[in-house]
């Protein structure tokens, strides 16, 4: 080897990866690959192949997790790629590193990043900097962008569309919340209502920017804080714990706000034929009744097993450059 052929510190080590730090990182196109993937996935229809062979990705997760870090260790491994875990102890970033750096050194080892951190999504938009390494968000406080992914696949394998579907999500306008209001507003004819106790609905830029969405794309995103009018019958039925992973609540009475919101089979003689999606995991007589749970209508666990479904379209879509509909 002659010193002209030596790398120097900036020579990009692969090019340019894609990262998903939120959905609005997305295109319409690439929102729907990525939904229609998970999907193809699940069903087995995705084709053979270990298209991230000879690939290394970090899993860092700050906060407990259960579904999303084996989605996404399992997803990797089964593409072909090899998978390095972090704990919240474990990176230098605890010790005064910059965010910047850790990304830098991230990037000359690893091909892509699955993180769930304690904050916001600055934290990620650091680590991908760079350029050369993908990030993934497994969620922030404010999103959980594979989620809502996961939550595409499921409908789309339930009714073979999501355009023009009602869904109706009850509960926290949590980080899932977030995500599922920014996706659903983007499929023409989809109406997303989120019924949230008072005080405890989306953040207000997040519903700004879903309902911005639903106007451009011809869908609808609502909010209300009762349980009154339901209207037309739903497709889908949405709920989430009360109690966010990692977060707790000022008001020492807040149940008492959320007892109105909880999933009971009620809900099905106004809906007969909907399904009921839960992002798990799951407190019994809290948010959603064990009647409703492990009942005949219910796809949570389907749900749960296509995060993996959706972890394996994302990690393709970051590193493995398959071709979908151009950018714009």
């Amino acid at each position: 080897m002659t010193p002209e052929t030596l790398a120097t510190p900036e020579t990009p080590r692969t090019q340019s990866r894609r990262s998903l730090v939120s959905l609005d990182d997305l295109t319409d196109a690439e929102l729907r690959h990525l939904a229609r993937r998970g999907a193809e996935f699940a069903a087995g229809r995705a084709g053979a192949g270990r298209p991230l062979s000879g690939l290394i990705a970090g899993a860092y997760f700050a906060k407990t997790s259960t579904r999303t870090r084996t989605a996404f260790s399992a997803g990797a491994l089964r593409l072909g790629a090899q998978v390095i875990a972090y704990g919240p102890g474990d990176l230098q970033t605890n010790t005064g590193e910059t965010v910047q750096d850790t990304g830098r050194v991230f990037a000359g080892m690893l091909d892509v990043l699955v993180a769930r951190t304690t904050g916001d999504p600055a934290e990620l938009r650091g680590w991908a900097e760079d350029g050369r390494l993908a990030v993934v968000n497994a969620m922030t406080a404010d999103e959980h962008p594979t989620q809502a992914l996961t939550d595409l696949a499921t409908l789309l394998g339930r009714f073979g569309r999501i355009e023009g579907l009602r869904v109706l999500y009850l509960g926290e306008g949590n980080n899932s919340a977030a995500a599922l209001a920014l996706a659903l507003a983007r499929f023409p004819g989809a109406r997303l209502e989120l019924r949230t106790p008072p005080g405890y609905g989306l953040a207000a830029d997040v519903l700004a920017r879903a309902t911005a969405h639903a106007a451009r794309c011809g869908a609808e995103v609502t909010e209300r804080h009762d349980l009154d009018d339901l209207g037309e019958p739903f497709d889908a039925v949405y709920t989430t714990r009360w109690q966010t992973t990692g977060t707790s609540k000022p008001d020492p009475d807040w149940r008492t706000l959320f007892e109105p919101f909880r999933v009971t089979a009620d809900l099905w003689k106004h809906s007969p034929d909907a399904v009921l999606l839960h992002d798990l995991p799951a407190h019994r007589g809290e948010e959603v009744t064990a009647e409703v749970l492990d009942g005949p209508a219910s796809l949570a666990f389907r749900q749960a097993e296509n995060k993996m479904h959706s972890a394996m379209a994302v990690l393709e879509w970051s590193c493995a450059a398959r071709d979908i509909e151009p950018r714009g």
